[in-house]
Order: structure tokens, then C-alpha cells, then sequence
């Protein structure tokens, strides 16, 4: 017999129609749908042609007032909305969905009468802080779309994205506070973007933070006082209804990041987007209603803050943990579990990236076990992963922990999306439906096994397949380019903003429009589970074997002493490519030689070889403490690695490399650049003295 998962997902791909009709009729409609998928061909002005699709066609939707209207109307007013936690100021505040309410109304009458209407692009540059929610349903509420923009990005990419998006209007702050590091400024990055781009927004509304203002607001030049403007409006009893929009409509556009080029637009519908996150937000995150908290470890300039930081939980009226600060450093290590306890969490989730920092700086866990013994993690169900590989060793270490310490029958469950999908693509299912026509949400029932290293299974929706560089499927087991068959889920994308050519280009050409190319590689095992080994284009061909880095980076950290590992290919006279590897060990002093002693880089090549082959013997394994770069949520940067022992190779080191404006922290690149110096001039000296030997 099926599990219910691998009944849902095969309900959801043989009759999608009927499937997501039933998910659709679980949030309120300003205009009931007329029909459910609509399928069809795009032709584009290069004459290329691709499958098109559309989802909830004729039907009407406000986000905001299924996020928040819905459920203070159904007597949930009282009810936590938002718990606000802000260790980097000590600020602490819990928002009711009545509050929330109130605060969104005033908030879209302000930015209504500085001139946002249904269908207009503001550009929301913003921390964590109540406001940045509070500004994104306000432009949910007036029908209009929201381009989320990290604060503290640098002017050139903030400028980049004004001409892409063209808002009539920037929401700030007049600050941003990231981990133990002083204020930032806001004023010079948005100044300075204005007068890079050539498109000028009208207005910049300006939230003012106590701990860094912004000076001398200009009002001539459009600039305004966000509190200012929320005290006339409240003072003058001004309030906006929600005005509902075509369910294909976009709700918002989230920039990819890459290291050249215009970032792409990911644009989402506002039906397909509401639709598929209730589900999603339920039948994976194990989030229903009242009383369930999630803690999404993330930024809100990420989809995964998007989808479930503000509108999953709030779609469902369950309480949503928004953090201001860092896994470690504010002040340390105890703080994802400090908030677990404090705000009773049900679900966390999280980058495997911030575990291995936790997992640096308490390499015992006794923050974790302090608490946990005082019982301060029963709340917990799950710990979901994201945003890349999961390494087993990390999945291992945390369900141990959490099967002492979590609610019985806690989860680490990994699951992979991308920005493009909108949810996740695969992962374990909390809450499997149930039944012949799926409708029952079974609490109790056994979730899928969990294998460690493997992303889980399809999510409804999802058609994942795997495919060889010609497009052609191949076997149960064998690594290749990870694909979609479409359509896909309703949260997914349909196209990019203003640019259809591009969206053909970038993700359905390389397979002539025959399936959505997700750029990752990996493989489907016998049992339908999905493994993500690295992205296609860091594949390492050695001697004709495409190797994984992923696999070799999950058998170096299978090592006891290794915290994080990253590989990257160096070119290989003889081979073409040699596996190189960047690790990270967990102990208390971190070693200064850039190479590793003899024993354990033994010890790592001989596990190398045991659990992927001698074919993938390291060509080189280089140590260090902050030497492996990072975007800000927490996906590794290998190709900027592989810039780096590509130009040492060559004698180049010096040479500048490409990285996104996304990276976290543009100053590991240096101390990458300088470990690598280090261990090649270490390699030639070992060398010469061999020749000085052989000579002797």
C-alpha cells in the first residue's frame, strides 16, 4: 500500500484540476475561479515556443485580507500574529492579528495617498523589523506588487533593481543592524542608487529607528516620515479596504542573485502563490491555525522569508517568529534555542549553514542540551532545512538531539525549492492528507521515513524527473540534471517580469522547451526519494566520472573533527579535474596552517575513498576558519572558490574574482584568497625540498 504522500502526489499530477480546486476553496474569494488549470502554448517574438499555463483563471484574491482580514473576522483578533524578536536592540514585541490589522489599514491609506495603486511596483528595502511586514500587506492590500530588496544591499544592486522594477515608491529604514556589527546607514545606499538609476521613484517613506535617524528628510524630493504619515492618517480616521486582484496577477518579484548580468525578475501569481503556500505551510511545515508558531530563520529578501516568515503562517492564522539577528554572536549560540522556549516554536526552519555555525562555536551542544533539559524544546515538532545540501552528518546529529530533547516524534526533515518554485519541491510531509478525496489532514500519521541526505520526496504539483545532458530520462539511481515537467505547482513561476524571452532562455532552452531546467544535479532512487548532490555547474569531471561535490563534501564531513567542507575542480593536466576541499574543523583553536597535518588529511582521503571511490581522491585539501563564502542565506559560493585555485594554478592569484551581491561577507573572500596562497606556496616549498633530495 501507498503512503498518503505518494497518494497526494499522484493525485496532484493525474488530476490537477480537481486537486487544487478543493486547496482553492479553503481561502475566501473575491471572484470565485472559472477554472482551475488552463494549458497552452506561448509563442514568442524569436518564434520560440514553449507550454504556457495559468492557474485559477477568472477568479479574484486580496492576500491580505486571507492573511489578516479573514481571521480577525472569524474571532481570532486576540490571537499572536507576529512574535517580534530583535536580540541586536533587546526589542521584543507580540503583535495580534487585531493590531496587525489596524496597522496594515492605516498603512496602505498612507502609501494610497502618496500615490500606490493596484498594479504599481514599490521596492521594499528594509530590515527585520514589524514595519517591513507591516508595509508589505499594506502594498498587498492596495493590489499592488512588492519587490523585496535586502537592506544594506550596495547602491550598484539597489540601483540595478530600481530600473528592473520601475517603483513608484522605496519603503525603508533609516538603519539596519546586522549581528553585533554598529548601525548602518540607509540614507547613502538608497541616495546613491536614486542617482545611479534612470528610473527616479516618487516617493522614499522612511521608517526612523531610535538607535540611527535619518537626517534632514527632503520633502521636495519625495522623501517622507513613515511614522509621520501613519499618525496624520490614523489621526484622520484614513484607512484602505483590500482591493482584490486577478488571481494572475503578480503579487510580488524576488531577484535571483548572479555574478554577471541583470538579476532575473521571478515574478509570482497572487492566486497560485496564496493557494499552494496554505497548502504547503499545513501539509509540510505541520503549521494549521492558532496556537502553531514558526520560527523561519531567514531574511524577508529571501523567498523563504516571503513565503514563510510573513504570508504561509499568516494565510493559515498560526504565529510567525520574526528575528533580527544571527545563529551565533547575538550573544551566542543559545539563540535559536532561547527563542524555541520562549515562544513555545512548533516548527523551525532553517539553513544547514547556520547549524554548522552553531555547530563551530558549541561543538558540544550544551546550549542546545541546557535547554533542552529544563524542557524548553517540547514544543518542537520539526527542524526543516533549506537553501542547500543538507550534509547526513548534520541531519543525524540534530534528530539525536531532538528525539531526547523535542516533542515526541520530532523531525529533521530537508527539503529543496528555489526561488523560482515558491515552496518547497520536495521534503517529508508532516500532515499527510488522507482519504479518496484527499481532504482529511490526518494528525498522528507516520510521516515518511527520513533519509538522511536525501531532500524527500515530490510535494504535490511537482512532476521531478531526472535527465541526461540530451534531455532523455535515465534509471532510478544514476546522477544527472535534475528537471520539472510542466505545469508546475501553483506557487511556482510562470515567467520573469517584463522579460518572457529571458524566461525562455534561462530555464527552458538548454532542453528545447521540453522540461523546466532547475540547474541542480543529483538523482531519484528506487524509491522515488530526491538527492541533491550540487548545481549542474559544479560538477567535477575527472577522468571522464562526473563526481559530485556534494557527495565528497558529505564524506569529508562524515569525518568527526570536520564542521564544513566545501569542494571545488582544479585543473588537472593528466585528469582534467582533481576534487579540491575547503574545510572547517570544530574544535576550540582552530588550527593557523593553511595545511593540514599529515594524520588527519589521511583520515579524510581515506574516507573520500571509501564512500565515493578512489576516482575521487582529493587533489588537495586546504584548512581555515572563515575562508568559505556565503550569500546571505547561507548557500555556499564554490564557483568563487574555484575562481580562486583556478588562478593559483595558474599563478594569478592576485587576480580579482566575481561574486554576487548577495555574498554575506565580501571579506572571507580575502582570507580564502590568502589560505590558498598559503597552502600552494606550502606545496611548492614541499616540492623544491623533494627536488633538492632527488639531487642530493
Amino acid at each position: 500500500m501507498n503512503h498518503p504522500q505518494d497518494e497526494v502526489h499522484r493525485h496532484s499530477l493525474e488530476d490537477p484540476e480537481s486537486f487544487w480546486a478543493r486547496q482553492a476553496e479553503q481561502l475566501h474569494w473575491h471572484k470565485t475561479p472559472t477554472s482551475i488549470l488552463r494549458r497552452s502554448r506561448k509563442t514568442l517574438e524569436s518564434g520560440a515556443e514553449h507550454a504556457h499555463w495559468e492557474w485559477f483563471g477568472g477568479g479574484e484574491i486580496s492576500t491580505c485580507y486571507n492573511c489578516v482580514d479573514r481571521h480577525v473576522l472569524a474571532g481570532n483578533g486576540d490571537r499572536p500574529a507576529v512574535f517580534y524578536d530583535s536580540p541586536v536592540t533587546g526589542a521584543r514585541e507580540t503583535i495580534t492579528y487585531a493590531q496587525l490589522l489596524d496597522e496594515v489599514e492605516v498603512a496602505a491609506g498612507a502609501l494610497r495617498e502618496e500615490g500606490v495603486c493596484r498594479g504599481d511596483v514599490v521596492l521594499v528595502y528594509m530590515p527585520m523589523v514589524p514595519a517591513a511586514l507591516v508595509g508589505i500587506l499594506a502594498i498587498s492590500r492596495l493590489g499592488a506588487v512588492h519587490a523585496v530588496v535586502f537592506g544594506g544591499f550596495a547602491p550598484a544592486s539597489l540601483a540595478q533593481r530600481i530600473d528592473a522594477s520601475r517603483p513608484v515608491a522605496i519603503l525603508t529604514a533609516s538603519c539596519g543592524i546586522d549581528g553585533a556589527k554598529p548601525p548602518m546607514a540607509y540614507k547613502p545606499f538608497i541616495t546613491e542608487a536614486i542617482s545611479l538609476s534612470r528610473h527616479k521613484p516618487s516617493r522614499v517613506i522612511v521608517w526612523q529607528r531610535p538607535q540611527l535617524r535619518w537626517d534632514g528628510l527632503d520633502r521636495a524630493g519625495g522623501e517622507r516620515d513613515w511614522l509621520k504619515l501613519m499618525r496624520s492618517c490614523r489621526a484622520r480616521a484614513v484607512k484602505a479596504e483590500c482591493v482584490p486582484v486577478s488571481a494572475n496577477d503578480g503579487i510580488y518579484i524576488i531577484y535571483t542573485s548572479g555574478t554577471t548580468g541583470t538579476p532575473k525578475g521571478v515574478v509570482r501569481d497572487a492566486g497560485g502563490h496564496a493557494v499552494g503556500l496554505h497548502l504547503s505551510i499545513s501539509y509540510v511545515f505541520g503549521i494549521n491555525g492558532p496556537g502553531d508558531v514558526i520560527f523561519t530563520a531567514s531574511d524577508i529578501g529571501w523567498v523563504v522569508g516571503h513565503s514563510y516568515i510573513i504570508y504561509g503562517p499568516l494565510l493559515t492564522g498560526a504565529a510567525t517568529v520574526l528575528f533580527e539577528g544571527k545563529p551565533i554572536g547575538t550573544p551566542d549560540s543559545s539563540t535559536f534555542w532561547r527563542i524555541v522556549r520562549d515562544y513555545k516554536v512548533t516548527s523551525l526552519s532553517t539553513a544547514p549553514t547556520a547549524l554548522r555555525a552553531i555547530k563551530r562555536d558549541d561543538p558540544q551542544n550544551l546550549h542546545l542540551k541546557k535547554i533542552g533539559e529544563q524542557g524548553g524544546l517540547k514544543s518542537l515538532n520539526a527542524l526543516f532545512l533549506a537553501g542547500e545540501r543538507s550534509e547526513p552528518s548534520i541531519i543525524t546529529m540534530y534528530q539525536e538531539l531532538l528525539q531526547k530533547y523535542g516533542a515526541p516524534g520530532a523531525l529533521v526533515i530537508d527539503n529543496w525549492w528555489s526561488s523560482e518554485a515558491g515552496s518547497p519541491i520536495s521534503g517529508i510531509s508532516l500532515l499527510p492528507h488522507a482519504g479518496k478525496d484527499r481532504r482529511t489532514v490526518v494528525r498522528g500519521h507516520k510521516p515518511l521515513p527520513i533519509k538522511p541526505g536525501s531532500a524527500g520526496k515530490p510535494m504535490p504539483g511537482f512532476d521531478v524527473r531526472v535527465v541526461d545532458d540530451d534531455g532523455n530520462e535515465v534509471k532510478r539511481g544514476k546522477m544527472g540534471n535534475i528537471v520539472m515537467a510542466m505545469p508546475l505547482a501553483p506557487t511556482g513561476f510562470r515567467t520573469l517580469w517584463q522579460d518572457e524571452e529571458r524566461f525562455y532562455k534561462s530555464y527552458l532552452k538548454r532542453f528545447d522547451g521540453k522540461w523546466m531546467d532547475t540547474g541542480d544535479a543529483g538523482m531519484i532512487d528506487a524509491e522515488g526519494y530526491i538527492s541533491i548532490m550540487s548545481r549542474s555547474d559544479d560538477l567535477i569531471n575527472t577522468a571522464g566520472h562526473r563526481l559530485s561535490t556534494g557527495a565528497i563534501e558529505q564524506a569529508i564531513t562524515s569525518h568527526p573533527l570536520v564542521a564544513e567542507a566545501s569542494v571545488v575542480g582544479i585543473p588537472d593536466a593528466l585528469k582534467g579535474q582533481l576534487p579540491f576541499a575547503f574545510v572547517t574543523l570544530s574544535v576550540p583553536e582552530h588550527p593557523a596552517s593553511a595545511v593540514p597535518d599529515a594524520k588527519l588529511a589521511g583520515e579524510i582521503q581515506e574516507r573520500v575513498r571509501r564512500q565515493i571511490g578512489g576516482i575521487a581522491t582529493l587533489g588537495g585539501i586546504v584548512q581555515g576558519k572563515g575562508m568559505i563564502p556565503k550569500t546571505r542565506s547561507g548557500k555556499t559560493l564554490r564557483r568563487v572558490l574555484r575562481e580562486l585555485t583556478e588562478n593559483a594554478v595558474h599563478d594569478e592569484l592576485d587576480k580579482a574574482v566575481q561574486y554576487p551581491a548577495t555574498i554575506e561577507d565580501v571579506s572571507v573572500i580575502e582570507v580564502a584568497r590568502r589560505k590558498v596562497g598559503e597552502y600552494f606556496e606550502a606545496k611548492r616549498g614541499a616540492h623544491k625540498a623533494i627536488e633538492a633530495r632527488a639531487k642530493l
